[in-house]
């Protein structure tokens, strides 16, 4: 699939991922909206009452070694079309 119909599997909470990449068992998901308590002096300074930062939607990845960062589709990503949901 392209990324277009990722992307709108992605808006729905499912785990999509490349033929392309080279790691195995990574993917994209979502990150809703939310608020999570604040660990850093940074999200410290600007948290709530209740010690908590509202956080907007992000993506985020899976990588291969089991960890998980923010993630921002390339230009490659974007015209791709080995995209597919994973299971």
């Amino acid at each position: 699939m392209n990324f277009g119909e990722a992307l709108e599997e992605i808006k729905k909470g499912v785990k999509v991922s490349r033929d392309g990449w080279n790691g195995k068992g990574m993917f994209v998901f979502l990150v809703p909206a939310g608020r999570f308590l604040a660990y850093t002096k940074a999200a410290i300074d600007i948290a709530d009452e209740d010690g908590k930062v509202n956080y907007n939607p992000y993506f985020a990845i899976k990588n291969v070694n089991g960890t998980v960062s923010t993630w921002v589709p390339s230009v490659n990503d974007c015209l791709a079309e080995d995209w597919f949901i994973m299971d």
